[in-house]
């Protein structure tokens, strides 16, 4: 009887590390978006994770919420700092989220100023 019941726990086990290696490591789709950086946030009340929306529209109908990792400190500093720019974004989208990871099922990998489509004449510059 233990050892049926010691099998059951193990099977328990590695069936729930199985689910989230899959969550964590396999992406569901890699990608880029542009658009203005409108939301950039350190929110939750236990943990903490960071949260952002890219208006992808002139008049904000189409929102991109997105979320990064607390160890990629770059990114963070970078979204911080092209608050209300044009910007375009990496991300990585899994198939689910954790509480501790973020909101969303979308991850920011990398950002980057870019030329507003809506302003021709004003060109991005990254500052140094």
């Amino acid at each position: 009887m233990k050892k049926i019941l010691a099998l059951i726990v193990l099977a328990l086990i590695l069936i729930t590390a199985g689910y989230y290696t899959f969550i964590y490591y396999v992406p569901f789709s890699e990608g880029t978006r542009s658009g203005e950086l409108i939301k950039f946030s350190n929110r939750g009340l236990i943990i903490k994770t960071w949260e952002g929306e890219i208006s992808q529209g002139i008049s904000g109908a189409q929102i991109f919420s997105f979320s990064v990792e607390q160890d990629k400190i770059d990114v963070i500093k970078d979204l911080q700092e092209f608050q209300g720019k044009y910007v375009k974004v990496s991300y990585l989208e899994r198939y689910g989220s954790f509480f501790w990871l973020g909101d969303t099922n979308h991850f920011i990998t990398s950002v980057a100023l870019e030329k507003s489509p809506h302003s021709p004449t004003l060109r991005a510059t990254v500052p140094k």
